[in-house]
């Protein structure tokens, strides 16, 4: 069981992923509305994965990984967003990123890339 960061600025968003996590024995210690709160967070919570959406306001998900990683350079961060452009799938996992998974999220995808990134 991992310890897990959500990090999206859209409430429901956080409730799907925080829901799809807990119903497969993971625990969300967590959760962050934008890149800022995401980094207190990380420091404070010292979370095994964080779930990291993209466009936020304040600090966006591509600078919070950035942070993060700067920080902690075996942190774990999954990037989540609607924008499955190349561009920012190429820029998150030259920053560190674990992987990648386009919105809307299934939870097939997830499964198997927490099996990857968590053992």
């Amino acid at each position: 069981m991992a310890k897990v960061l959500v990090v999206d600025d859209a409430a429901f968003m956080r409730a799907i992923i925080g829901g799809m996590l807990k119903e497969l024995g993971h625990e969300v210690v967590g959760e962050a509305e934008n890149g800022v709160v995401a980094l207190q967070k990380y420091w404070m919570l010292k979370p095994d994965l964080v779930t990291m959406d993209i466009t936020m306001p304040e600090m966006d998900g591509i600078e919070a990984l950035r942070n993060i990683m700067k920080y902690d350079r075996n942190a774990k961060v999954l990037m989540c967003s609607a924008m499955g452009q190349q561009k920012l799938v190429i820029e998150a996992i030259s920053l560190g990123a674990k992987d990648f998974i386009v919105k809307p999220i299934q939870k097939e995808r997830v499964i198997s890339t927490l099996h990857r990134l968590l053992g």
